[in-house]
């Protein structure tokens, strides 16, 4: 079992930044790919960022320059800077862990970029 908590999210202006994190607890944090997904009203959870066990990361293409994704192995966190935040990056933030056996969701944050 693995236990994920997010913190980090509020309300920011436009152009502004947050960073997101999630606190992993219950299992061996390393063999986990995390991933940062966001759902915003009417519209389907879709991901933002991934970071592998190996640490190699992926975006999506509307993120990419102007999110980061990181892990810090050591206390069990990963971590999503986000810069230059627009309107649209409005939505709930999930951290999701995924190992090829098992997969675990946390309760999400909200992040409101105002215009």
């Amino acid at each position: 079992q693995v236990q994920l908590v997010e913190s980090g999210g509020g309300l920011v202006q436009s152009g502004g930044s947050l960073r997101l994190s999630c606190a992993a607890s219950g299992s061996i944090f390393s063999r986990y790919n995390m991933g940062w997904y966001r759902q915003a009203p009417g519209k389907q959870r879709e991901l933002v960022a991934q970071i592998t066990s190996g640490g190699d990361t992926r975006y999506l293409d509307s993120v990419k320059g102007r999110f980061t994704i990181s892990r810090d192995n050591a206390r069990n966190t990963v971590y999503l800077q986000m810069n230059s935040l627009k309107p649209e990056d409005t939505a709930v933030y999930y951290c999701n862990a995924d190992s090829r056996f098992d997969g675990y969701w946390g309760q999400g944050t909200q992040v409101t970029v105002s215009s």
